[in-house]
């Protein structure tokens, strides 16, 4: 009978069931365990993104067909063409957020939503598919089940979770790919730095640019990241834990490394004033970011600005001893102390805590970091802290 409806007929029904693509969806999640778990790795040994899982969630997407089936499988090599998009046009981002346990053993999200939120807006950005966004974090927290074992529970580690997109469409052409892979990877962690909590010294570069505005800075993909290792390294040889990169000829302030910086000053009457780059579209929108402002904001004992400031400015306050601290945030590090600017052949000496001359940390950083902890670990009950189990 089908033989009978008209061609114009089927061209509709084909065209309805392509508008009808299937969306990411964690009721059709399938679960493959492995037969051999992996050995753990003792947190003193860990050494941050070395260590991984034993499984992970992978869903393909199709333009025409939409998401497939997710699957949490055991974690393993992917098999990609050498003419696939992502080698060759950089189509991909990721995200970086963290599980944590809490001293009665519930595994913790923090601000989970912020991640979700941001994924989207980067795979956006590179004509990647988007996502449900609750439904990734329900396939999360079934994978975090899955894994939980490898979840420390040492106040200071964590489990990293990495969510990833990339392009898979196998052709070389400059075009938003057909075909893509969401996967999620997880890695144990303890602190980013080796030396923990202390203080690092920032080399203020004006001859690399990290990102600018209307650019990708906004947006957390893989193509932002390559063009900092090189002045990475230069910083690192001049004797500098990370960059902090500078933008335009009065070299605004925007972004340490891969994270954002904050500067504690005392206004013009003398109050404290914590001090941040806007978001402009060249600076990361970051989950950790955002909760040290809220936070400053919640305690209501000093100003909270966010606007342009340019190096010179930050050397005159310096100069001044109008800075009192300053720090840069991000989901690796959490909070981290600056004792140092390298700034045109000049060491800024950046005050810690005056009351203590043995301090890694000025009371304020060192606050903001207590304070962020305790709600990752459920020390105190926040909306933030997110339990899955």
């Amino acid at each position: 009978m089908f033989s009978t409806i008209s061609p114009s007929f089927r061209r509709h029904v084909f065209n309805q069931g392509k508008r009808f693509k299937s969306e990411l969806s964690a009721s059709k999640l399938q679960i493959k365990k492995t037969d051999t778990l992996r050995p753990l790795v003792a947190n003193k040994d860990l050494v941050f993104g070395n260590s991984f899982t034993d499984h992970m969630i992978s869903v393909k997407w199709n333009e025409d067909k939409g998401w497939d089936v997710p699957e949490i499988r055991p974690y393993e090599n992917l098999s990609l063409a050498p003419s696939t998009s992502v080698f060759h046009y950089a189509t991909e981002c990721f995200e970086g957020m963290k599980a944590y346990k809490d001293k009665n053993g519930k595994i913790r999200l923090f601000r989970p939503d912020m991640n979700m939120a941001r994924m989207n807006k980067s795979t956006e950005r590179i004509a990647l598919p988007q996502f449900n966004g609750d439904e990734l974090l329900k396939l999360i927290s079934e994978y975090l089940k899955v894994d939980e074992r490898w979840i420390p529970s040492e106040r200071g580690y964590s489990l990293y979770i990495r969510p990833t997109m990339i392009g898979t469409q196998k052709t070389l052409g400059v075009n938003p790919p057909s075909d893509a892979l969401l996967f999620v990877i997880g890695c144990p962690v303890g602190p980013y730095y080796k030396t923990g909590f202390n203080a690092v010294r920032l080399y203020a570069t004006s001859e690399y640019v990290r990102a600018w505005p209307r650019g990708t800075g906004s947006a957390k993909i893989g193509g932002n990241y390559a063009p900092g290792l090189m002045p990475q390294r230069l910083a690192a040889a001049k004797g500098y834990q990370q960059n902090l990169w500078l933008y335009g000829p009065d070299h605004q302030l925007t972004e340490v490394g891969a994270m954002n910086l904050f500067i504690i000053i005392r206004d013009e009457h003398g109050q404290p004033e914590l001090v941040t780059p806007p978001l402009d579209g060249s600076i990361l929108p970051g989950v950790t970011r955002d909760s040290i402002i809220q936070l400053a904001k919640d305690w209501n004992e000093f100003k909270v600005t966010e606007r342009k400031i340019t190096m010179p400015e930050l050397r005159d306050l310096v100069k001044a001893e109008r800075v009192m601290e300053v720090f840069c945030t991000g989901t690796a590090s959490v909070v981290s102390p600056v004792k140092e600017i390298g700034y045109m052949d000049e060491d800024l000496k950046i005050p810690l805590d005056p009351n203590d001359s043995n301090a890694q940390a000025g009371p304020y950083t060192k606050r903001f970091n207590d304070a962020i902890y305790a709600i990752q670990y459920g020390e105190v009950e926040h909306p933030w802290s997110v339990v899955i189990n």
